[in-house]
């Protein structure tokens, strides 16, 4: 295994690497356009001003997102805001193809990478873990909302109060977890007092919350334009299900591919809610390109501006 790190990183493992990426890349790429060409493009006959618009809201979702994550490291330890962002851009991506859970991986590596070894691992996968906590805590008021004033069927109301509920307990876990690393009978143990060093306070998180909240709203006002652009009913109950069944998915341990997974669970809401099943399938389809497409176009931001920033020192 250090041989083979030793051999990526040299200056040919590199190019091989990039090489191989950007084949990949292409394969996917045309793959995805024979599927397209088959059963149609997921935005033929759209109100494309709409479609940018939506695009537009996913970019602000993960701005939002890496505002609030940034807010879950220790002081001395946070990376800069843009180098969560891209962390987040490059999972979305990597999601297309990689099982799921492994989008945490990328986030680790990319944060590791870009800001220079600042945060570690162990920390990164801390502030993950928080993350998660966080993000079913700012779903809670969501999912809770469209179980009480959506007029689809049972089912779908019994699993956004299941997602609802799941929230709650995330919020209790987030306000006792500070209090229990630092009592008296964990705080000899090394690990608790790691942890107490860096778990957040109640006003790091409660920040950290209303930052992912409001990513959150701005996906849900996105799909909900995305809806209306498609010739769906608006309804911002079937919005937010779709955003509550695509983000469960997420939890899920291990998954034929995260990106899929999202796709499958948001079109299977759809249709218990009465849409569809080719026009569901297209939407999930069309709204996750959607924030991968947002994904890619964070990542190369990020990309251009760290490469201009060491350009310019190289060069004045």
């Amino acid at each position: 295994m250090r041989g083979l790190i030793n051999v990526c990183r040299s200056p040919r493992g590199k190019l091989a690497l990039n090489l191989a990426v950007g084949a990949f890349a292409i394969t996917v790429s045309v793959l995805a356009a024979r599927h397209f060409a088959g059963i149609g493009w997921p935005f033929a006959g759209a109100d494309m001003r709409l479609v940018a618009a939506t695009g537009l809201l996913f970019l602000l979702a993960y701005a939002f997102k890496a505002y609030g994550w940034h807010r879950l490291f220790a002081p001395e330890e946070r990376p800069k805001p843009l180098t969560l962002a891209a962390s987040c851009g490059a999972a979305s991506v990597t999601g297309a193809a990689l099982p799921g859970r492994f989008d945490d991986v990328v986030r680790v590596a990319v944060v590791r990478r870009a800001s220079g070894g600042r945060a570690g691992v162990a920390p990164v996968c801390l502030s993950l873990f928080m993350l998660g906590l966080i993000d079913t805590a700012a779903l809670m008021p969501l999912a809770s909302t469209a179980a009480a004033t959506s007029d689809t069927s049972t089912a779908v109301r019994a699993a956004m109060g299941v997602v609802a509920f799941a929230g709650v307990g995330a919020a209790v876990v987030i306000a006792v977890l500070p209090r229990l690393v630092a009592s008296g009978r964990l705080i000899r143990f090394r690990l608790a007092r790691w942890l107490g060093e860096r778990v957040v306070s109640p006003r790091d998180a409660w920040k950290a919350w209303l930052l992912v909240l409001a990513s959150w709203i701005a996906r849900g006002l996105g799909l909900f334009l995305l809806l209306y652009a498609l010739g769906f009913q608006l309804s911002p109950p079937l919005a937010i299900a779709f955003l509550c069944a695509a983000a469960a998915s997420g939890a899920l341990p291990i998954a034929p591919a995260g990106a899929a997974t999202q796709v499958g669970a948001g079109a299977a809401i759809l249709i218990a809610s009465g849409v569809g099943t080719s026009s569901a399938v297209s939407f999930a389809i069309g709204a996750q390109a959607l924030v991968i497409l947002a994904g890619a176009a964070v990542l190369a931001f990020a990309a251009l501006w760290h490469g201009g920033r060491r350009l310019a020192l190289a060069v004045f």
